[in-house]
């Protein structure tokens, strides 16, 4: 029953979470955070709740990169990490978890280089560990790719990768809208604006509140 309840909530997060972040409403997640964190010191034995808390952390962490605030990025993304940790300690069988932790671990590189060193290799591990447990989930593939995006190709990453990445995403999950999106940037990293164009505008057909896809379609030449 937990299985299912979890699935159910992962296929549609909170809205007024996803609704947040698709706007940058940097104010709201940040309350959301708060209340989420809250919620799980009163329950401290609750995975789910840490893992809430984890996720709305890493949509802070997201649009203060995609507004270029490292600061706040990197104060999000570690409170963050605390509590996915947390999460895969309770639950180690969720790959769903590994997954947040990975990604909180992989946004604290671009926020800071220095600092990000020593999350690197944590963000790998424990996306590779997401992918391990759940190789049909759309999100761990999409969230290997912006691991690999951001990783130069010299040291193991790079746009050919993470492209890859991006496209088994959208295999397991044509609706994923971030997975477009993603793909868009890599596509443009490469120069093929065309191509990145048409996954900009599947992005925003897909969710037409994401006010980051609409800005990536908008700044890419045709």
């Amino acid at each position: 029953m937990w299985a299912i309840l979890l699935a159910a909530f992962l296929a549609a997060p909170p809205a007024g979470l996803q609704l947040a972040r698709d706007q940058q409403d940097r104010a709201a997640l940040q309350k959301l955070i708060d209340d989420a964190a809250a919620a799980a010191g009163k329950t401290p034995n609750d995975a789910e709740a840490h893992y809430l808390v984890a996720l709305a952390s890493s949509y802070l962490a997201e649009v203060a990169l995609e507004q270029g605030d490292k600061k706040l990025a990197q104060q999000a993304a570690e409170r963050g990490v605390k509590a996915a940790e947390q999460a895969v300690s309770l639950k180690p069988e969720v790959g769903e978890y590994y997954r947040v932790l990975g990604t909180l671990c992989g946004q604290v590189v671009p926020a800071n280089v220095f600092a990000g060193l020593g999350y690197a290799k944590r963000a790998r591990d424990a996306i590779d560990k997401a992918v391990a447990l759940d190789p049909k989930s759309s999100l761990a593939y999409m969230a290997r790719g912006v691991g690999n995006y951001y990783i130069p190709a010299g040291l193991g990453g790079g746009f050919n990768l993470a492209a890859a990445d991006f496209q088994k995403a959208i295999d397991l999950d044509a609706k994923n809208a971030d997975a477009w999106l993603w793909m868009g940037l890599a596509l443009r990293k490469q120069n093929k604006n065309a191509e990145a164009r048409q996954a900009f505008m599947k992005a925003v057909e897909l969710n037409p509140r994401r006010t980051w896809a609409k800005q990536q379609l908008e700044k890419t030449p045709n």
